[in-house]
């Protein structure tokens, strides 16, 4: 019987890492295109490893990728930052401080995780125009916006989650609301804070319509300048992969450093309904 089970996990493995292999494609052929030279590219033959190493197409990416590199830093790291502190308060409001309407603010903003980014682009552009917000700190507060309703769902449901008991306890010792959000749930919401952080930043780091729609050429974040490193008539594949890397790489790094504790910050229950 124990043998029968071990087979039967080993089993299991198998489309997994069928599964796996699938996915990290498209990154194999990225790493080898991006150290291929210019006549080694070729759609017959981008599955072959390369002749040489051609570092000098990671060192060209970087020269024209650097700026806007930091461009997308300036932009995500506040944007993920405020729309988490903005989800906690609001996440502590409707789970543990109980208002008329509350039961109604929170389905609608949860409506805002469902409207489309197209459907708001003119709006949008003429909102951040006549409030004379524009560049990276208005592409920064779209997404902050954006940002609020899936923060506010992690907060709200990892401290509903929270014994009541702890609230009294702490009412009992005469901490008003706000003592009792500072001194007691926000030191323990260290796992909601990393879901939350890394979710805000790859969606933020990735986006592309609203940074090509809200920012101009020196204000570009990395996204919208590896789309346009792309020329008109030949395209330096090889420098566009390694290019594709590096503006990849932040996220890759959020996730394999900070990954284990995004996974202990969902079955901590900050997604459960």
């Amino acid at each position: 019987m124990r043998t029968k089970s071990r087979l039967g996990k080993y089993w299991l493995y198998i489309p997994l890492v069928l599964m796996a292999v699938f996915y990290l494609l498209p990154m194999y052929v990225m790493l080898v295109t991006g150290f291929k030279s210019f006549e080694e590219i070729d759609l017959k033959t981008m599955w072959v490893l390369p002749k040489g190493v051609a570092f000098i197409n990671y060192i060209e990416a970087w020269m024209k990728l650097s700026p806007s590199l930091l461009n997308s830093f300036m932009m995500v790291i506040p944007a993920a930052l405020i729309s988490s502190a903005l989800g906690s308060l609001n996440g502590f409001v409707l789970a543990k401080w109980k208002f008329r309407g509350a039961d109604v603010v929170f389905p609608f903003i949860l409506f805002g995780m469902f409207i489309p980014y197209q459907s708001i682009l003119i709006p949008l552009v003429q909102f951040m125009k006549a409030m004379g917000i524009t560049g990276l700190p208005g592409l920064a507060l779209a997404h902050v916006i954006y940002g609020i309703p899936i923060t506010t769902l992690t907060f709200r449901n990892y401290y509903a989650s929270l014994p009541q008991e702890l609230l009294e306890a702490a009412k009992m010792d005469g901490a008003d609301m706000l003592g009792i959000y500072r001194h007691i749930l926000l030191p323990i919401s260290l796992p909601s804070f990393v879901v939350v952080l890394i979710w805000q930043f790859t969606s933020a780091w990735n986006d592309f319509l609203f940074a090509v729609v809200l920012t101009g050429n020196e204000e570009w974040p990395i996204t919208v300048a590896l789309n346009n490193m792309a020329g008109s008539q030949i395209i330096a594949w090889n420098v566009q992969m390694a290019g594709s890397l590096l503006a990849a790489l932040p996220t890759l790094l959020v996730y394999i450093f900070l990954g284990r504790y995004f996974l202990r910050g969902l079955l901590a229950g900050s997604l459960k309904g």
